[in-house]
């Protein structure tokens, strides 16, 4: 399911591509704008679909290549041991559950902000979130730099996994007050797609340890 998802990822980015100038209007209508959700949700209920569809949309399509390839080397290097702990299927419910979630809180910290948001970057979050307790004791190899130099060194999962948590932590509230435009990132997607994939991980862990599912 996770070579499915990078799949489908990029399918949809060269699909961005193929766009042209009409990009910019495709990603309004399938990206999240949280002041069009917050503006339907309260004068024209009726049309609640419209609110609602961009949230599983959104989570395939990306602004950028390299938007993609970090999203898709993240997944990549996390979602399988997640996919084997959860199940093909509960897996890919867990996913698009995250990125859901992850919406949501995002718009929670921008409710009146008309800039879209894409990305499968809450959804992976979660996965992030999901591996940080399931796999304390995983090394994850990364780039380290020391002064000039680039390494390649092997670091606890729990530390790597840390350390990005915080980084998004301490970016989103530099962007309280602000707006997410004045970041240029989602950070608060990002935080609150972690926060539920942990959360609901942690309530479960023992079942998913025990039967490698739910």
């Amino acid at each position: 399911m996770t070579y499915i998802l990078i799949g489908a990822n990029v399918l949809a980015f060269l699909f961005e591509l193929s766009l042209g100038p009409h990009l910019h209007q495709f990603i309004n209508v399938f990206g999240v704008v949280p002041a069009k959700v917050t503006t339907i949700l309260s004068e024209t209920p009726q049309l609640v679909h419209y609110a609602v569809f961009p949230f599983f949309t959104s989570i395939f399509l990306h602004g950028g290549w390299l938007h993609l390839l970090g999203n898709m080397l993240y997944l990549y290097i996390f979602g399988d041991n997640v996919e084997s702990a959860l199940g093909h299927f509960r897996y890919l419910i867990f996913y698009l559950f995250c990125g859901v979630a992850a919406s949501f809180v995002h718009i929670l910290f921008n409710l009146g902000s008309d800039i879209p948001t894409v990305g499968a970057s809450g959804a992976i979050a979660g996965i992030l979130g999901a591996y940080f307790l399931l796999f304390p004791r995983a090394k994850v190899v990364t780039l380290l730099p020391i002064f000039v130099f680039i390494q390649i060194v092997e670091v606890p999962a729990l530390l790597f996994l840390g350390l990005w948590f915080l980084i998004q932590f301490l970016s989103g509230s530099m962007t309280l007050g602000s707006g997410a435009a004045a970041a240029g990132v989602a950070w608060w997607a990002h935080i609150g797609g972690f926060a539920v994939g942990a959360g609901y991980t942690l309530l479960r862990l023992r079942t998913i340890r025990r039967e490698g599912r739910w």
